[in-house]
């Protein structure tokens, strides 16, 4: 599936402009699931923490059993030489990923001399501030000693969608999901804030979510700015009572929650962060 209508994929050396087939009917990704991938932005010709995204695709290969054929530097440089292939302004999602063509002599497990790697880009404009409602699910993160958490593993997603269709049956954008203990993690697809009397607070990671590349830069950038930032467990109740509520990802960077449940917040101090992210973005040398 590809996200956008203009795709260039890097397989095997070569940039194909196509949603390049990767995968083997007979490879051990395909039928064990031990795909990792990152995923980084190209907003205006800003590419914020690339180099952070690189270097995570890289550990998460680690954690699956795989071994990286290249460095979290080579990926980057491969990633901004195929950036090239799109005009000027176009927005683009860009994703690492990697797996494994062949398993252990138990076939269960990877064999990390098998390691595959592709580098896909997709034209995917950045969303606009816009009406975003968020529920809570039914569903719950897996422990880190139940999956691998510690990875973003293409084999965790299907856990995340279901989360999503089912919030959006009910008439939802997103869904906090919970971990087994009854605290939030994250949403389906994105690290969740809130404000309350001017202080933020955002789950503290636990092991059964991603400590996400945004959420981490949003945390330095509020700090810096002389913001009060709080990570703790949290609970549905916590966020009941917010005064706002942000979600800060990959995909669309900080987005605006405009109502929990059944209640309407306002976002006025959520699109000041919005704000705050995007003039540091903008501060860091274009690539091209």
């Amino acid at each position: 599936m590809a996200m956008g209508n203009d795709v260039w994929t890097w397989f095997k050396g070569d940039w194909t402009q196509a949603n390049v087939p990767i995968l083997g009917s007979a490879d051990h990704a395909t039928w064990q699931g031990t795909l990792v991938f990152d995923g980084a932005r190209l907003m205006n010709g800003y590419a914020p923490d690339l180099m952070l995204h690189c270097e995570r695709v890289v550990r998460s290969a680690t954690a699956m059993g795989l071994a990286s054929p290249y460095t979290a530097a080579e990926i980057r440089q491969i990633i901004q030489n195929g950036i090239r292939h799109f005009p000027r302004g176009v927005d683009l999602y860009l994703r690492p990923m990697m797996w494994s063509t062949e398993g252990s002599v138990g076939f269960i497990d990877a064999d990390p001399d098998s390691t595959e790697i592709a580098i896909v880009l997709e034209a995917l404009p950045m969303s606009t501030p816009g009406p975003f409602a968020l529920t809570v699910s039914p569903f719950k993160r897996p422990h880190q000693d139940t999956a691998l958490t510690e990875a973003k593993a293409a084999c965790l997603y299907p856990n995340n969608g279901r989360i999503l269709r089912e919030a959006r049956e009910r008439g939802f954008n997103n869904a906090l999901s919970l971990d087994l203990d009854g605290h939030v993690a994250e949403t389906a697809s994105t690290n969740v804030f809130f404000i309350k009397d001017g202080v933020f607070y955002t789950p503290v990671p636990n092991g059964t979510f991603l400590n996400g590349i945004t959420r981490q830069r949003v945390i330095k950038l509020l700090g810096e700015a002389g913001h009060e930032v709080v990570e703790k467990s949290l609970t549905v109740e916590d966020f009941a009572n917010a005064d706002e509520i942000f979600t800060t990802g990959n995909a669309n960077k900080v987005q605006m929650v405009t109502r929990f449940e059944d209640r309407e917040l306002p976002t006025e101090q959520s699109l000041k962060v919005r704000q705050l992210y995007w003039d540091y973005a903008e501060s860091k040398p274009a690539i091209r």
